[in-house]
């Protein structure tokens, strides 16, 4: 399966385009055994590349002994921006998309997403909201779209796995709260079902309140996220109905947070 917008319809028209990925040049931002990141521009314009080689069998029987599923390549990534766009939640932009071979341990696929800029990530954005707090409006306006943002997305079927703040890029970094963009990235861990189980739902609720944790959010911060992503339900209906995970949340933070000491991050 070949998918090719422009400028890569022009630009790889009549050529194979897994062999012109091959050639692609640029920063890289990852590079294991099995698959590599890279920024490169044309004509000017930047863009990413993520070029998965299959997955080795240690790393499929490890996800799927941990009842997991393995990521085998770019496709979850491509639909997954695909079911973003459908619902109005600011993502990134597909430009080209591949996929060769049938055993999911050695196809080749990749895809190339155009480059979000000027923008910062969230993570940077409120790091210093400790000692340089942002005005109540901007950071409640900040609040209410990643909340809606993430609502929209676990309605939808998707879950994404990686749900921190460093994945939501602010776009332009000088806006103010009266014109808010922020997009969603790296989706290629994403999940998509018809329902998004509880479990999945929790974990990204649980990434996203572990990277928030250094920002100088309060109880009432966090009650405004609450009455945002589970809209037209009073908050003490809210706090009654979520209250086991909600009691639980602290815990399962410090987990990630050890497991991100573990590997060195």
């Amino acid at each position: 399966m070949i998918i090719l917008r422009p400028p890569f319809n022009q630009l790889w028209k009549d050529k194979n385009p897994f062999d012109e990925v091959e050639k692609l040049r640029g920063e890289t931002f990852r590079s294991v055994k099995t698959r590599r990141t890279i920024r490169f521009e044309i004509n000017g314009e930047a863009f990413y590349l993520k070029l998965h080689h299959g997955i080795t069998y240690r790393e499929f029987f490890k996800n799927i002994l941990s009842f997991k599923i393995p990521v085998c390549g770019a496709r979850n990534e491509w639909n997954a921006i695909s079911r973003l766009k459908e619902i109005g939640v600011d993502t990134m932009e597909g430009a080209a998309f591949g996929e060769t071979g049938l055993n999911p341990i050695k196809k080749t696929s990749f895809i190339i997403t155009k480059e979000i800029a000027p923008a910062i990530s969230l993570e940077d954005f409120c790091k210093d909201w400790k000692n340089n707090p942002p005005s109540f409006s901007l950071k409640r306006s900040i609040i209410k779209t990643v909340a809606e943002m993430v609502r929209k997305m676990h309605a939808s079927g998707v879950n994404h796995r990686d749900c921190y703040l460093c994945h939501f890029l602010l776009s332009p970094p000088e806006t103010d709260y009266t014109n808010l963009k922020i997009s969603l990235i790296d989706l290629h861990r994403a999940q998509i079902r018809e329902e998004v189980p509880k479990r999945w739902r929790n974990k990204d609720l649980v990434a996203l309140y572990f990277s928030s944790l250094h920002i100088n959010l309060t109880r009432t911060d966090y009650c405004f996220f609450l009455k945002n992503y589970f809209p037209q339900t009073p908050l003490k209906a809210i706090l009654a109905r979520e209250n086991k995970f909600l009691r639980s949340i602290d815990k399962k933070a410090k987990k990630i947070a050890e497991r991100t000491i573990r590997k060195g991050l």
